[in-house]
């Protein structure tokens, strides 16, 4: 009876630790981070001001102080699978970013090249070594012709593809997208031209494999119903029903009511977003999005004249020792049950 009720025991944790694993899930963050610079000047690069001698008097204590920030927040998330950065110098940043107290439990591989962006700033990817195994990474160069502007530079777009510890195969796309200086409409064709590049690295996969897990993710500098996003990448909106080998936008609902991750002169702007292929919307699939949200903490906030804030590092050449001008935003990828 003994060696029955044992068996039985047994059986049960079996059980439960299969249906454990088929119910992986997985936690992706992205956050533009703000200027994340070391203290040392590239000659090759206009990162002057942030040295200790510049313009924002860019000092190794000011630089420990972002770092511990940044982890901070990070740990606030629950140290994510996955961490999407923009605004990142190089390599050697990111590297001291991981060793930081809160991250290096989580035993993060990086993902980066430097691009040809004129301040020397790029995106970059964090994963958990044990649970994202890289097979191809990919950095699109996106040139500009003349007539959107002559020698104008930006960040490249990171595109990894990788195997899941539960064995499925996931794009991700990190992404920052020219920004609105000179005006929203002035600017525009440059996104425009950015998103096509985009939806044609999407397609290429999504034609060999309509049920591709793909996951991009990114400062836009665009919102939800923005040419870029709406028209080019097609990006439908989060409430609408699951086709495969189609975008949907995770923050589409969040930005029609007004809430956002960026604050522009007290106007909520919905610039950092997550956008998914049709089949990580699909209940029957191996993975399945779900909780996209904005983490607006309180002590991530500054009470200025417009209202709550992002707590920024640097306002102009003023230093308020802050965490960034964006709030960070994550996804959830859950096993099915």
């Amino acid at each position: 009876m003994h060696k029955n009720k044992l068996s039985l025991t047994l059986l049960i944790l079996l059980i439960t630790a299969g249906g454990l694993m088929a119910q992986q899930s997985y936690k992706l963050a992205f956050y533009n981070v703000e200027n994340l610079f070391d203290t040392i000047d590239d000659p090759d690069k206009l990162d002057e001001d942030f040295t200790p001698e510049g313009k924002q008097q860019w000092t190794p204590e000011r630089y420990q102080a972002k770092l511990g920030k940044i982890s901070q927040v990070m740990d606030s998330l629950g140290t994510p699978h996955f961490i999407g950065l923009a605004e990142v110098e190089n390599q050697a940043v990111l590297e001291d970013l991981i060793r930081t107290e809160s991250l290096k439990p989580g035993d993060y591989g990086i993902i980066h090249k430097n691009s040809p962006d004129m301040r020397g700033i790029d995106v970059a990817l964090l994963y958990q070594k044990q649970h994202f195994k890289v097979m191809e990474t990919e950095f699109i160069r996106v040139n500009f012709p003349d007539f959107i502007e002559k020698d104008y530079t930006s960040r490249d777009i990171l595109h990894a593809k990788g195997k899941l510890s539960n064995g499925e195969i996931l794009h991700v796309f990190v992404n920052h997208w020219p920004s609105r200086r000179g005006g929203l409409q002035q600017s525009e064709p440059k996104r425009l031209f950015v998103a096509q590049h985009v939806k044609l690295a999407v397609n290429e996969i999504l034609e060999k494999d309509p049920k591709a897990l793909i996951v991009l993710m990114g400062d836009f500098n665009d919102e939800p119903d923005n040419s870029s996003i709406a028209s080019v990448l097609g990006a439908l909106p989060d409430n609408s029903a699951a086709i495969d080998g189609l975008l949907y936008n995770c923050f589409y609902s969040m930005d029609k009511k007004k809430k956002g991750t960026y604050n522009y002169r007290g106007n909520w702007n919905m610039l950092d977003q997550f956008i998914v292929s049709g089949y990580l919307k699909d209940p029957t699939a191996p993975l399945m999005v779900k909780n996209p949200t904005i983490h607006k903490y309180d002590w991530l906030m500054y009470q200025g004249k417009n209202g709550p804030t992002p707590n920024r590092t640097y306002g102009g050449p003023n230093y308020y020792g802050g965490y960034s001008d964006h709030l960070p935003v994550t996804i959830e990828l859950v096993g099915r049950k």
